[in-house]
């Protein structure tokens, strides 16, 4: 026979018992003496403590056979989690059954899983899923593993297959070679870091740095849709966004100009006087044949074409401008009959020669500069640089002084009689 108490009870320090163990689960069974209920004599007791309901409650047995059973069955089903079956509400019964539902893909035992997830919750917080996620995104047996060199190829390639231009192809190609040369690796393996300080080494300005961004998210794009990188990994999309707006218009001195026309090469230099003296673009001249300069016509024709605005323009060939182009009087092709990476290495050994430091799209603004401030027309100068007038006048009025405008286009070689001859036929705009 036995009875439960629910009152609070704690062994006495010292007390003996007897000890009922199942595995590492020990019961501890207490013998006592108590009064009847008259009060009058003294029986013996058995009592332990019970945790199986997910409480602490005393139980008493008057015959010790019956103690010791109940403690060995409790010692048993605390030791193989019987007891929190049994003491299951329906929702919690109902709550394990889909628990053990949603893990049978697995073919790991509940206690299992739940280790697993206890350890996984130690790691990394609430954060197991996105843990898992990024690390199945970054298994190196999830990608085809390609050098960057290759992906440059190929997206080239690709490009070119579809019909893009020789001009856009030959720029990509120009930036994304320079790069692979620094990283001739596994392009899975370059990182945000790689990406970020490999930009930062460029010390370039803001346009220029912001361009090369964007081709080599190109690139990793294109790896990423040829599964070459993981879904979602493209480094160049966390790097820092860089901005070219808003920034000061630098513009050449007369001096500097000088000094950098001194220091071309013979192929660079028609680029910079074109630049300086006419206002067009370098992708423009880029694009240039040697037909489209009519020295003794006295202009510059930019087709629709080869304009960044698709808009046909006549650009005035000023003296200083015939002056330095006449020795190609006679040449025929391209201009510049070299790539776009040619023409960067041919700026730097320019701007090196002339100890000069290079700004920006600072011939163009140079031009529109000292043209405005010459001639006082902003209407005439957008036609030319293939501008706006609002933007000529918003960003170029009052930069230099008319008699800073005079020295600019006074820059001339040294004259020689075909040139003085030639020059004398251009009448100034």
């Amino acid at each position: 026979m036995s009875t439960t108490k629910t009152r609070s009870w704690t062994p006495v320090k010292g007390e003996q018992f007897e000890a009922v163990s199942v595995g590492n689960v020990t019961v501890k069974l207490y013998r006592r003496r108590r009064l009847t209920a008259n009060r009058k004599k003294h029986r013996t007791i058995y009592e332990l403590v019970d945790y199986t309901g997910g409480r602490r409650r005393l139980r008493s047995f008057t015959e010790h056979a019956d103690a010791l059973k109940e403690a060995e069955k409790i010692a048993r089903q605390l030791s193989t989690g019987e007891a929190t079956a049994a003491s299951m509400s329906n929702a919690d019964a109902a709550s394990f059954g889909r628990f053990k539902e949603l893990i049978r893909p697995t073919g790991a035992a509940p206690e299992v899983v739940g280790a697993t997830y206890a350890k996984i919750y130690e790691l990394v917080g609430d954060a197991g899923i996105e843990a898992a996620q990024f690390y199945k995104r970054h298994r190196i047996d999830q990608v085809t593993r390609k050098r960057v060199p290759d992906v440059v190829t190929e997206l080239i390639a690709a490009k070119e297959a579809r019909g893009k231009s020789a001009r856009y192809t030959g720029d990509l190609n120009a930036r994304l070679t320079r790069f692979a040369d620094k990283f001739s690796v596994d392009i899975s393996t370059v990182t945000t870091a790689d990406v970020q300080r490999w930009l930062d080494g460029l010390k370039l300005a803001p346009q220029t740095a912001k361009n090369f961004r964007t081709v080599l998210h190109t690139l990793f794009a294109f790896a990423e849709s040829r599964g070459y990188i993981f879904k979602g990994g493209n480094p160049v999309a966390d790097t820092e966004n860089i901005s070219a707006n808003g920034g000061r218009i630098e513009i050449f001195t007369p001096d500097e100009i000088a000094a950098l026309l001194k220091a071309a090469s013979a192929d660079f230099l028609p680029l910079i006087a074109l630049g300086a003296f006419a206002g067009l673009r370098t992708a423009e001249i880029e694009r240039l044949e040697w037909r489209d300069v009519d020295l003794a016509g006295g202009f510059v024709h930019v087709s629709g074409e080869n304009a960044k605005t698709r808009s046909r323009r006549l650009v005035p060939a000023l003296p200083n401008l015939v002056a330095w182009l006449t020795p190609y009087a006679k040449h025929t092709g391209k201009i510049w009959k070299h790539t776009t990476n040619d023409l960067q290495d041919a700026r730097a050994a320019c701007v090196k020669a002339a100890e000069t430091a290079w700004k920006d799209n600072g011939l163009r603004h140079s031009f529109i500069s000292y043209r405005l401030a010459d001639i006082q027309n902003a209407a005439q100068v957008a036609l030319e640089a293939g501008n706006s007038p609002n933007v000529v006048f918003r960003h170029y009025r009052e930069l230099v002084k008319p008699s800073a405008a005079k020295a600019w286009f006074a820059v001339s070689p040294e004259p020689a009689e075909n040139v003085v001859q030639l020059a004398a036929q251009v009448r100034k705009p």
